[in-house]
């Protein structure tokens, strides 16, 4: 599905990370399988973005104990990424750069956001940094990767997904791939990480 060009890294390019957290990782709370296949690819990528200088942002779930999507308060998932525990913290595996921003979501009890430029002001933290072009990789396809890189194209940022750096936790069959001819159809470019050539130092 992915087009395979090769893309050469320039000005104007950031990296998200979406939401490679403890909780859905094998083992986790709530975890997406094959969801640690997704760190080796992430941690190259943002090596390139690190050395030369371009943006990194990893956001997180930072729910509050009572988080309205817990199933016990009424809502869809298991209790999982409470700020301040195991389950929230990103994987020891998981490379972060002194330089990458880090971005929480979801901090409110009150407040679902699956989109990591909900409630964030991220959107205009990336305008303000002269960003114009996303890559976007992480956890999970069908529901934070999709909200992120649909609220990305209406913000007017040319975006692409890492294919081989994103799983779906698949609640219902097939979402995952669902959710990739959504986003491709939106106008998002499919690709890999292995396509994506850093820009000269």
């Amino acid at each position: 599905m992915a087009t395979e060009t090769t893309l050469k890294l320039h000005a104007g390019d950031a990296l998200i990370v979406v939401d490679v957290q403890n909780d859905f990782l094998p083992g986790g709370a709530l975890a997406v399988t094959g969801g640690d296949a997704v760190i080796a690819p992430l941690n190259c990528l943002s090596g390139k973005f690190a050395a030369t200088g371009l943006a990194l942002v990893f956001s997180r779930d930072w729910h509050p104990p009572d988080h309205c999507s817990f199933s016990e308060n009424g809502g869809t998932w298991p209790r999982h990424c409470v700020a301040g525990t195991h389950g929230a913290e990103f994987p020891a595996a998981l490379a972060i750069p002194d330089s990458a921003r880090i971005v929480s979501k979801a901090t409110q009890a009150g407040e679902e956001s699956y989109s990591a430029l909900q409630g964030t002001g991220l959107a205009a933290t990336l305008r303000d940094q002269g960003v114009r072009r996303v890559f976007v990789g992480g956890l999970a396809t069908d529901y934070c990767i999709r909200a992120t890189v649909l609220d990305l194209l209406d913000a007017g940022f040319a975006t692409i997904l890492l294919l081989d750096a994103v799983r779906a936790v698949d609640v219902q069959p097939g979402g995952g791939e669902n959710a990739i001819r959504e986003m491709s159809a939106a106008g998002a470019l499919l690709n890999r990480t292995s396509s994506v050539e850093s820009r000269p130092q």
